[in-house]
């Protein structure tokens, strides 16, 4: 039996150099701490992090090899969003919780026909298309987060 490399490391975007493998993960895949991964070219790890995180497209895992693994976004079925009044159509999508990247010329979201049905409604274009997505992270974290939870400051009572 043999035993599979790990990765207790991350490399933000633009925090690492050098020659890599790559992992293709979804939005939903991209958020994990520990889970057994396979590279493009097939070789097994483990990632093990020390709590859960939201990886980024051009991330870097670091093995105990030292082998950097680049975390690719891969394309997964989202709902372009397009119209006139777009800042009024993010906030609908917002005010849904959905998450959304946002684009100078477009909203993405991932496939949901009942907010896409309700956007129509509101005027916008939907198209389903098939790309990378990459939401905009939380206020209160990088990428997401398991709750809700404000930081305190010192007008809190």
């Amino acid at each position: 039996m043999s035993t599979l490399p790990i990765a207790q490391i991350l490399h933000r975007t633009g925090h690492w150099t050098g020659p890599t493998e790559h992992c293709e993960l979804d939005y939903t895949e991209r958020f994990l701490r520990r889970k057994r991964l396979t590279t493009a070219s097939g070789d097994a790890f483990i990632v093990d992090l020390a709590q859960t995180t939201s990886l980024d497209d051009g991330d870097a895992l670091e093995l105990d090899t030292g082998t950097l693994v680049q975390i690719k976004a891969s394309a997964e079925a989202l709902l372009k969003i397009t119209g006139s009044d777009l800042v009024r159509l993010a906030w609908h999508v917002g005010n849904r919780h959905t998450p959304c990247q946002i684009n100078a010329d477009h909203l993405l979201i991932q496939a949901d026909p009942v907010i896409g049905h309700m956007l129509e409604h509101l005027g916008a274009t939907v198209e389903a298309i098939d790309a990378p997505f990459t939401p905009e992270g939380g206020a209160y974290g990088h990428g997401r987060i398991h709750s809700h939870e404000h930081v305190a400051t010192a007008h809190d009572h």
